[in-house]
């Protein structure tokens, strides 16, 4: 695999393209997340999830399709191309997205995927947006009541929200709410925009001092300090957020800064296997970080972030296979143009 800096050959592409290609219609193993109100309610995971039932569970199905629509837009004559489109088309259909409104509208599934699986749908709509493609137009208008529905739970949600939660995994708030808010840039809803900057000033401003040290926890995929500053990058104006910075990471402005790459002892455990993704959501966030002035040698600390799970990618194990490759992906793309 391509190292940071070298952006992304097309040989790479085809090898990162492969591992959501393989999955998006592989219906077992599977990790539902239902909530089940009656015998009625057990299904098949097609049967529940017709567009989002493959990849282990519907997360990892959103985003394997985003990095598959990702890729196509990079490389329009990426080899398997012509499988790839077929795969979209056969699951983003109208009638397919409709069955995910559908069981999104269950009573009982107010909360289903907030607000990791939200984050993602919603990269998945802005990354068909922005593709000059004839499928992506279709694709897009599939996908729009689905959308729709999850920018409207955003809404709801965020003033619900007293205190943001802080943890690695998948209930993250300021991850979530940084794809929300590239959505919202990326589409022009103003008032998705404001609702996320109001609510990130309110969770975010007035911290200092975040632990870093402490990160990270046997299973994060997340760095919870670095996240929220990806966040705060983004809703505050360049010299505001310098100054915040300064207060929430003070080590970093240190030239001298390091960052031990988190270490996956059993990449077949699919638990373990998350510190992979944590190497590379670091480095996305560093690299980001690194813009700014005086904080260029960040680079190097995600370089060596990225360097170092990079080629567990395609390591054979489905439990990090299944999603590894959108995490790479992202990180690559923060490393440079792709």
């Amino acid at each position: 695999m391509a190292l940071a800096g070298e952006g992304l050959t097309r040989e790479q592409a085809e090898r990162l393209a492969q591992l959501p290609l393989r999955c998006l219609q592989r219906e077992f193993p599977n990790k539902p997340g239902e909530t089940l109100a009656a015998a009625a309610d057990i299904g098949s995971p097609r049967g529940l999830h017709p567009a989002f039932y493959g990849c282990f569970d519907w997360h990892s199905s959103v985003h394997g399709h985003w990095l598959l629509v990702r890729l196509l837009r990079q490389f329009p004559d990426l080899g398997g191309a012509a499988d790839i489109r077929a795969a979209l088309a056969a699951n983003l259909t109208a009638e397919n997205v409709l069955g995910e409104v559908r069981y999104l509208q269950r009573a009982e599934e107010k909360s289903f995927e907030r607000t990791y699986g939200w984050a993602w749908l919603l990269k998945l709509a802005a990354e068909l947006h922005g593709w000059d493609d004839p499928l992506a137009r279709g694709l897009e208008a599939n996908l729009r009541p689905l959308t729709a529905l999850v920018r409207e739970r955003w809404l709801e949600f965020l003033p619900k929200l007293i205190y943001p939660v802080r943890v690695g995994e998948h209930a993250n708030t300021a991850f979530a709410m940084a794809f929300a808010w590239d959505y919202a840039l990326a589409l022009g809803d103003g008032e998705l925009q404001a609702a996320l900057g109001k609510r990130a000033r309110d969770f975010f401003l007035e911290d200092r001092g975040c632990p870093l040290a402490w990160e990270p926890s046997g299973f994060d995929f997340l760095s919870p300090c670095l996240e929220e500053a990806d966040l705060m990058r983004r809703v505050l104006p360049c010299r505001e957020f310098a100054s915040w910075l300064r207060r929430f990471l003070p080590q970093l402005a240190d030239r001298r800064f390091a960052l031990a790459p988190g270490v996956v002892s059993d990449r077949s455990d699919g638990k373990l296997v998350h510190l992979d993704g944590l190497n590379f959501s670091r480095a996305w966030c560093l690299y980001g970080l690194s813009a700014l002035r005086g904080y260029g040698h960040l680079r190097a600390v995600a370089d060596a972030q990225l360097a170092h799970s990079l080629a567990a990618v395609t390591a054979g194990n489905y439990e990090g296979e299944h999603w590894l490759a959108s995490f790479a992906l992202l990180a690559l793309a923060a490393a440079g143009p792709i």
